[in-house]
Parts: C-alpha cells; sequence; structure tokens
C-alpha cells in the first residue's frame, strides 16, 4: 500500500520563512528538519483522522456532531453512566433545543433510545442503540485498535517520550486558545 505524501504546509520554510512566529536561526539544520518530520506526521495523522471519520458519517448516515453524541453516549454506556439530555448538550457545546431535535432524528433513525432515567423519575436519559453501537464500534473502533497496536510495539521509555510530547504539545496548544503565551516579535528584537 502506497503512503500518503507528508504534507509540505507545515513546513517551517515553507509557512513560516522570515521566522516572524518561530525564530530559529540557532537550532541546527537537522533538529529542524526533524521537527518538520513530525509536524508534518502530525498533518497526516489528521488528514487520515479526518478521512475515517467522514467515511464513518457516511457509512451510519450521520453528521460530525450526531457521532460525538453517539461517541459520548457509548463512553457514558461503558462507564455505567446516565446521559440526559442537558448532560449531552453540555458536552456538545450546542443548546438543549439543538440536543432534543437531534435526539429526535437520531431516535427516528434507531440510533438512541430514550428511557426513564434511573435515580431521577422526572428525567430521561438517552442511550445508544444496540445496532449503532455495533456500527460505531466496527466502522470508529477497528481504526482505532491500529493506534493501540503501535503504542503497544513501543518501549516503557518510548511511550513516555510519547506522552510528554503529546500532553506538551496539548497544554501549548490549549495555552495559545486561552491566550496564556507571550506574543511574537520580529526576529533580532
Amino acid at each position: 500500500m502506497e503512503r500518503e505524501k507528508l504534507p509540505t504546509m507545515f513546513s517551517l520554510a515553507q509557512s513560516d520563512p522570515e521566522q516572524a512566529i518561530i525564530p530559529r536561526a540557532d537550532i541546527p539544520a537537522q533538529d529542524l528538519e526533524q521537527i518538520d518530520r513530525i509536524m508534518a506526521e502530525f498533518g497526516r495523522l489528521r488528514a487520515v483522522e479526518r478521512r475515517i471519520m467522514l467515511r464513518s458519517q457516511s457509512y451510519m448516515k450521520l453528521n460530525e456532531t450526531d457521532m460525538r453524541a453517539i461517541r459520548q453516549l457509548i463512553s457514558a454506556k461503558h462507564a455505567g453512566e446516565a446521559v440526559t439530555p442537558s448532560l449531552l448538550a453540555r458536552h456538545l457545546g450546542v443548546t438543549t433545543a439543538s440536543v432534543t431535535k437531534m435526539i429526535d432524528r437520531l431516535e427516528a433513525g434507531g440510533h438512541v433510545i430514550r428511557k426513564p432515567h434511573p435515580t431521577d423519575r422526572r428525567s430521561k436519559q438517552v442511550e445508544v442503540s444496540a445496532e449503532t453501537h455495533l456500527a460505531a464500534r466496527e466502522q470508529v473502533g477497528r481504526h482505532h485498535a491500529k493506534r493501540f497496536d503501535v503504542a503497544r510495539n513501543l518501549s516503557s521509555a518510548e511511550r513516555d517520550v510519547v506522552i510528554r510530547f503529546l500532553a506538551g504539545t496539548s497544554d501549548a496548544l490549549q495555552d495559545s486558545l486561552d491566550g496564556n503565551e507571550p506574543q511574537a516579535t520580529e526576529p533580532g528584537k
């Protein structure tokens, strides 16, 4: 199977040629090549994940928000947690009215089931249907299992490095979203 060509849009030379965002004059060329390769592999991973998600959405005839809801319902089911429409709305970052419409549509399509809440008589809970749970496992789960295989084949020390890198990347990106980073300056200033 032929591998997809690595995206070049993540290359520092192409995305920041003037070094306005990332000054790098003091970084050895070999280090820059490795960093560019990491960024390109991140881009390739995101592209493959997007294709998997689009294929799964198409197969299940669901949109992205529907798929996020289904994933949340599956996770909650595995954890033994009851999910109410309001909890689902908070998780998805949408209004309860939007979630109600979505649940109506998903229920009509056989993807979810409304049931009485186990501890709150006034409330309903939403569960994923057995058929949709199975379809999601077959469409998405088997792809995620491939990640597990890759991680399992790393040494403990290698996994520690990957964990540190991914956690650090997530933290840095979250900080940039929250505005908790210093402003970039022009090179030499």
